[in-house]
């Protein structure tokens, strides 16, 4: 049931309604009984059955452990390793050709993971990536992760992933799904030897959120990635249909056993910032010059239990301190820009609705909750007063309630608004769920009146590889009143071998959720998709063949009028080497209701158009040196033509620098006028260690005029503790002689972790 509305009018009603459902939902609390094969008997660490299940122990430390990566302590060879990885790919099911040795150990106030990753031809290791967080430490390097599920619910967990070189990437995993924004206080340190490369973990149990202290059963899974074999393995089977989200599949993990969290008298989270900048804004609706600024703010965290977490934030600063990546827009829609600022990133995944991630856009789904739309309005930050968020789990239940309030900035065209957010997610059968989300902005985006969002979904999966989305959702705002829902239906069969999906989805003309993202409105979407792709034999330079076709066809809300219809047909080979080609063609049908500018002086009138196109893709094995996807395509393009062409890959010349460029090009021919839209740009890294990194990104985009340049160091001198110094600046280029400056910013921000 959907509660009123009325009750997100006030932040203090949406702490107080999540209070009263915790509070509900802790009856149900319980420790978990532990699944899989019996524990094994000490000394034995691990115990195995033919289903390729596993339970592990964890061992505790008699004497803190040193943390260097060298496994030299007498520990080590007390206490028998976990090992008998299974591969994932290229062979499912069949033991790792290069064995990885684990231990899991822990003390009064640290868990740690320890593994010794044995390599029988090490100078074949691929580690030249140092960037914290950075996705290259998974596509490109050798490296070994671990996936920690510390509610033992089989859909969430924590993961933690580092590189022979000792890069650290971190993430939280949502029904599968990971955030790859979300950080947390941990260390990792490696060693090079002459078999293969070792590592240690440490993460405090401060980082971790649990049911209580005392003896744990939780879920567990490590993956090792060999990249000269392109080989994955795992401490479970995993099956290969799960692909590179396999260590985040918590049903199919080990249970872990024999921890034993002391009791903590205190869980507090202070973390104040200081940050002072330098702007010019030359494009705003008040352009200004050199406009300094000072200000201080205060992040607090606490533990209300060890699972369910309050944050507050006074006088928040919700700038961003690396700036988005351009795209090209070539559609009458918006784009979508992801969230990456710390505030809302832990539990951001509690807020997914309806199998829709608010972390990415996909295609036109609307996304109910969408942080980005809170403290930014026209590109610029807007002040936040004060706000707080609780989230985590109670009992049986998933929650998560947000309250902020900003005020008014002119130049933005933002005024005073609250913004409000429920969900709770009830988790049902062995991997599905159930949940509600209602949402609230006071005054709406148009700065009078207000508007409210509230929805159901559930979220089903069953055997292995079936999975149902379901959710029906409304929107209220007094000015647009009627025709306000809508609903989904989804189903996927996603097998290895075999694909196939089933997708009706449904937005009406004023379904508006303010403090959401959508990206169309007044549309029925039917679409399926299905696919064939085979894996050949071992021993064959191509390891697996894809044949996928997919129809979608939509029409307004009420089914009277075809707006778009597409059929696609993709084939593609993936080789051994992990080079990839696709072949793309497609055909499409777009009904444009009114006409669109489509680039400067070119306006594409409304009315019916077809088109056909043809795009050809390699992607280059990210283990090389230089990698990346080169792509071509050519078709017609509302009654004429479209040729385009783009790179986008990475230069990796040692583990402290490298060079992303990204090239996009496109020629467009029209009975109403010849354009180009293009976009070109780089990053250059400079990482001189794990923690310290350099970075410089610029973008010229010839249509719109611009060159954007930022410069940023960022340094974490203490786990948790940064120091950010960023120069970013947007000239335009069409001005005569130096392309004349828009806006220009120097801010140095510094944060520092306090723990209790």
């Amino acid at each position: 049931m959907v509660p009123d509305l009325q009750i997100f009018r006030s932040p203090a009603g949406v702490l107080c309604l999540l209070l009263s459902a915790a509070a509900a939902a802790a009856q149900d609390a319980g420790s978990p009984a532990a699944a899989g094969p019996p524990p094994p008997v000490p000394p034995a660490t691990v115990t195995r059955d033919e289903h390729g299940r596993a339970t592990v122990r964890a061992v505790r430390l008699t004497r803190p452990l040193r943390l260097d990566g060298r496994l030299d302590e007498e520990v080590y060879t007390s206490v028998p390793p976990i090992d008998g990885f299974i591969q994932q790919l290229p062979v499912e099911g069949v033991p790792a050709s290069e064995p990885t040795d684990v231990w899991i150990l822990f003390d009064e106030d640290t868990l740690y993971i320890a593994a010794r990753c044995h390599d029988s031809q090490p100078d074949r290791i691929v580690a030249n990536e140092l960037r914290r967080d950075n996705t290259n430490i998974f596509f490109v390097n050798d490296n070994f992760s671990v996936a920690i599920d510390t509610f033992y619910d089989q859909r969430n967990a924590l993961f933690f992933q580092t590189n022979p070189i000792g890069a650290i990437r971190d993430q939280a995993v949502a029904e599968g799904t990971f955030n790859v924004n979300w950080n947390t206080v941990w260390d990792a340190r490696t060693a090079r030897v002459d078999a293969g490369y070792t590592l240690e973990m440490a993460i405090p149990f401060k980082s971790l959120r649990y049911r209580a202290p005392g003896p744990q059963i939780w879920g567990i899974n490590f993956r090792r990635q060999v990249k000269s074999k392109n080989e994955t393995s795992m401490l479970t089977r995993v099956p290969q249909s799960y692909g590179g989200n396999g260590v985040a599949q918590m049903a199919v993990a080990a249970t872990l056993i024999g921890l034993e969290i002391p009791a903590q008298s205190l869980n507090l989270e202070f973390k104040p910032y200081a940050v002072s900048s330098l702007t010019t804004d030359r494009a705003a609706r008040v352009p200004f010059d050199n406009d300094l600024n000072a200000s201080a703010g205060i992040d607090v965290k606490y533990g209300v239990t060890r699972s369910l977490t309050a944050d507050l934030t006074v006088n928040t600063d919700f700038a961003q301190v690396e700036e988005d990546q351009q795209q090209i827009n070539l559609t009458r829609f918006n784009l979508f820009f992801p969230e990456k600022r710390d505030f809302f990133l832990e539990g951001q995944g509690i807020f997914d609705f309806g199998g829709v991630s608010g972390q990415r856009a996909s295609g036109v789904n609307p996304i109910l909750f969408f942080s980005r739309r809170i403290g930014l309005s026209g590109g610029q930050a807007v002040p936040v007063l004060a706000g707080g968020r609780m989230t985590g789990k109670a009992g049986r239940f998933d929650v998560g309630a947000l309250a902020i309030a900003t005020d008014d900035k002119p130049s933005a065209g933002a005024v005073k608004t609250t913004f409000s957010a429920l969900r709770l997610r009830r988790n049902v059968l062995r991997r599905s769920s159930v949940g509600m989300i209602a949402t609230g902005r006071w005054p709406a985006a148009s700065g009078r009146d207000e508007n409210t969002a509230a929805g159901v979904d559930a979220d089903l999966r069953f055997f292995e590889n079936v999975q149902a989305n379901l959710y029906w959702a409304r929107t209220a705002s007094p000015a647009r009143r009627g025709d306000d829902t809508s609903y989904r239906t989804r189903f996927s069969y996603a097998g290895d071998r075999y694909g196939f999906e089933a997708d009706r989805l449904l937005v009406q003309s004023n379904f508006n959720p303010e403090v959401g993202f959508v990206r169309r409105t007044d549309f029925a979407l039917n679409s399926m998709m299905a696919r064939f792709s085979p894996r050949l034999r071992r021993g064959r330079a191509v390891r697996m063949l894809t044949w996928q076709g997919d129809l979608e066809y939509l029409t307004d809300a009420a089914g009277d009028v075809l707006e778009d219809r597409s059929v696609t047909g993709r084939f593609g080979v993936e080789f051994d080497s992990s080079d990839e080609v696709t072949l793309l063609l497609t055909r499409q049908y777009e009904r444009l209701p009114v006409a669109f500018t489509i680039a400067p002086g070119v306006v594409v009138p409304a009315g019916g158009y077809s088109h056909e196109a043809a795009q050809l893709t390699y992607r280059l094995g990210q283990q090389r040196t230089i990698s990346g996807d080169l792509s071509v395509s050519h078709g017609s393009f509302y009654e004429g033509t479209r040729t385009a062409a783009g790179y986008s890959g990475r230069l990796g010349l040692s583990p402290h620098f490298t060079m992303e460029p990204v090239v996009t090009l496109n020629w467009i021919a029209l009975p109403y006028g010849e354009f180009t839209a293009h976009l070109g740009g780089a990053r250059v890294s400079v990482t001189p260690t794990a923690r310290l990194g350099f970075s410089a990104l610029s973008q010229f985009n010839p249509g719109a005029h611009s060159l954007t340049s930022s410069v940023r160091m960022r340094w974490e001198y203490v786990p948790g503790s940064e120091l950010f110094i960023v120069y970013s600046d947007g000239r335009d280029t069409d001005a005569r002689g130096f392309p004349g400056l828009q806006n220009r910013s120097v801010a140095v921000k510094m944060t520092r972790l306090l723990r209790f």
